[in-house]
């Protein structure tokens, strides 16, 4: 398939059991959603953004802030997230999906496009760039056809494989061609993703930093934190929730 149509889909809810309503909360003039989706919106290889959020009442809001960002939004299950990608790729009529988490204003679109470029290059059914994980938390992306996606959709039988999307891929290497992408130096030991209220006192300070502009990059994060080393150690002692079979 020579262009085919490149779907990023940002999970959202309001539900969080540390930081509930943390997509909404206000980070420097916009939500922490807003944030996320205007960098996003900075990747050249993804065709079309959706936001896909939950048809729970409370999740009512997000789909008013998505109106408000004019982007398109799709309303499925709230704990089987695998079906939710399912139907809004189908809705949207992806070829392909980017996976991106609402939690991460950092996200880079730079590392977007490169891992998105590994996918179209290798001809991959699944990539990512946490394998092995070099990029700060919070950089996360991955990639994968919409036939893969059907595949685990279908065969999927274990809660936590739906509820985190992609585990199906990596737990089942024989049906799918892998691949990866990561950064010449480690510096996996920061934590960018909004989970806490240290971590987004921590994502406040770097957008002051930055006058509440959102076009940096995280080289310049990275430089940031090297000058101001306390800027790290606001959620250094954050521990990642874990799930099933590994974190992500």
């Amino acid at each position: 398939m020579a262009h085919p149509k490149i779907i990023a889909i940002v999970q959202a809810r309001m539900g969080s059991t540390r930081l509930p309503g943390k997509v909404l909360m206000d980070l420097a003039g916009e939500t922490v959603l807003g944030r996320v989706i205007k960098r996003l919106r900075r990747a050249a290889l993804i065709n079309e953004l959706v936001v896909a959020t939950t048809t729970s009442v409370a999740d009512d809001a997000i789909v008013k802030e998505s109106s408000r960002l004019g982007v398109l939004v799709f309303r499925g299950s709230e704990l089987d997230v695998l079906d939710r990608y399912w139907q809004a790729s189908l809705k949207y009529g992806a070829d392909a999906v980017v996976r991106i988490t609402s939690d991460c204003p950092f996200i880079d679109p730079e590392l977007v496009d490169q891992t998105i470029r590994v996918f179209l290059d290798q001809q991959a059914d699944y990539a990512n760039n946490v394998s092995p994980r070099t990029y700060p938390r919070g950089m996360e992306a991955e990639v994968f056809t919409s036939a893969a996606l059907k595949r685990a959709w279908k065969e999927a039988s274990v809660l936590y494989q739906r509820e985190h999307v992609t585990p199906y891929f990596y737990e089942h290497q024989e049906f799918f061609h892998l691949v990866s992408t990561s950064g010449c130096s480690d510096c996996s030991c920061y934590r960018w993703t909004v989970d806490t209220a240290e971590d987004l006192r921590l994502m406040r300070e770097v957008y002051t930093r930055f006058e509440g502009r959102d076009d940096f990059s995280w080289h310049e994060i990275i430089e940031l934190m090297r000058r101001e080393p306390a800027l790290a150690d606001l959620n250094a002692h954050i521990v990642q929730k874990q799930i099933h079979g590994g974190e992500m």
